[in-house]
């Protein structure tokens, strides 16, 4: 098979035909990403590739470093084309790595080239690609558009007053942008930022517990004002350990008098506050994003010097996992269990979250989810493993399918990418005889997992 073929990752006959018959031209819902609000209510215009690609992206940041490219060419004062050249001269180490892939499958998709990046081809495709963009057709909402794209969530903190979301809905915009509600900072209690944070989430120097879940409230219900539909949680691992009213409240002393928290009364608060927050889910028929098994800012030093979300993270190992469904029975018996999305970054898990979501489903079809393949996981590998367990553990045709989590406009390849694989892994059970080459129910299976089963989850009216 030759580079770029169109018959990437199908290797039968009945893929190449369920891809083009029925995955490929699907529209495509990004129900949680990292994309800037103010970006798109601005259309903001990209004009070069370093611009599009490497701004923000710590996936690719972390490929440079690796391949011991300075900092100031990644993060630093360097020119956008000499750092697409710092970026360009990595590439050929990366055989097999997605980000590979899904640079020349952008490139195809959004610039009709196929030439391979190297240092050798650097310039050229820099060049090139520089005077298409050069009058402004590659902004944030004709990239949108242009992929097929109906509606998408970016991330919101609840203090953001949502006033770009705002000029959306505003605009002549067809495509819908909707806000996630993402509390972490309120939850975080162990952090140092936590003080201030809710200090200026409640308007009080010293707030009670009472005072923290009444801003939430106040704020999830202004969230919902504007289409809100769904939350997102970043837990470093599984928590459940029961916390009383009165517990929670001198846990919060103890953050607020400088006094060192234990880990258990960390988990304490936290099971606490995401116990609470998923009731208030539960009443407003809003879904519950949870993200699992991640450590972050390893490197100190680095973490110092850059901040958050710049390449510096890794897959934790998950622990007690069970506390998923010590949390999920804990709702069920109040009636107060919201569809809930779980992802984890630890492989290992995927069997695990499979047979424990199918103890909580009913009243909705796929109430309970098993996420795509997250963040170190959404490679060809992992998202091979992801359906192949989800198949043989839970539902595949109740799965509401894939999302970006990116922060960068023309990441929607990787849809295109997991509908290759999901494609050829469907035919693989079809050809081993293990389900029936039935066209109509293959293409409602196949669209069902790419586009309608997330419109009908979430109750989208597009």
């Amino acid at each position: 098979m030759e580079f770029l073929d169109d018959k990437l990752l199908l290797t039968s006959d009945l893929a190449v035909n369920l891809y083009n018959d029925c995955a490929k031209d699907m529209p495509i819902i990004d129900y949680h990403s990292h994309l800037i609000p103010q970006e798109i209510a601005e259309d903001k215009a990209f004009y070069n590739l370093t611009q599009l690609w490497l701004k923000g992206d710590h996936y690719k940041w972390r490929l440079m470093r690796n391949c011991g490219v300075e900092e100031e060419y990644i993060t630093g004062d360097k020119s956008d084309k000499e750092k697409f050249r710092a970026f360009a001269a990595t590439l050929p180490r990366c055989a097999g790595n997605s980000i590979y892939i899904w640079c020349h499958l952008e490139l195809k998709r959004y610039f009709g080239i196929t030439t391979p990046i190297s240092p050798e081809t650097a310039d050229g495709i820099f060049d090139k690609t520089e005077r298409m963009m050069k009058d402004g057709s590659f902004s944030a909402r004709k990239l949108i558009k242009n992929s097929g794209v109906t509606a998408l969530c970016t991330t919101d903190d609840p203090i953001d007053d949502l006033s770009w979301h705002k000029k959306i809905a505003a605009s002549d915009f067809t495509v819908k942008v909707y806000p996630t509600f993402r509390p972490d900072k309120a939850l975080n209690i162990n952090k140092p930022t936590f003080r201030d944070y809710v200090r200026t989430l409640t308007g009080k120097k010293k707030p009670a517990v009472k005072d923290i879940k009444n801003a939430l409230t106040e704020r999830l219900d202004y969230f919902k004002s504007l289409g809100c539909f769904i939350s997102d949680h970043a837990l470093d691992n599984y928590i459940y350990l029961d916390c009383s009213d009165s517990e929670a409240d001198e846990i919060l002393e103890v953050a607020f008098t400088h006094e060192y928290l234990t880990a258990e009364e960390t988990e304490k608060y936290k099971t606490y506050m995401m116990l609470f927050l998923a009731r208030e889910y539960a009443k407003r028929n809003m879904a519950m994003q949870l993200h699992l098994c991640c450590s972050r800012d390893n490197n100190t030093g680095m973490f110092a010097l850059l901040g958050p979300d710049t390449g510096f993270d890794s897959i934790e190992n998950s622990r007690n996992p069970k506390k998923l469904a010590y949390f999920f029975d804990s709702l069920e018996r109040e009636g107060a269990l919201p569809k809930t999305v779980v992802y984890s970054l630890d492989p290992n898990d995927d069997k695990v979250i499979n047979t424990i979501i199918n103890c909580f489903q009913g009243g909705a079809r796929g109430k309970i989810q098993h996420g795509s393949a997250w963040w170190f996981n959404d490679t060809e590998y992992g998202m091979k493993s992801h359906l192949k367990t989800l198949s043989e553990y839970s539902v595949i045709g109740n799965f509401i399918g894939m999302l970006t989590d990116s922060r960068s406009f023309t990441s929607y390849v990787r849809h295109d990418y997991f509908r290759r694989i999901l494609c050829n892994h469907v035919a693989e059970i079809v050809n081993a005889g293990n389900y029936p080459a039935d066209k109509n129910a293959l293409k409602e299976l196949i669209q069902g997992v790419c586009y309608e089963n997330v419109k009908n989850y979430f109750g989208l009216k597009l």
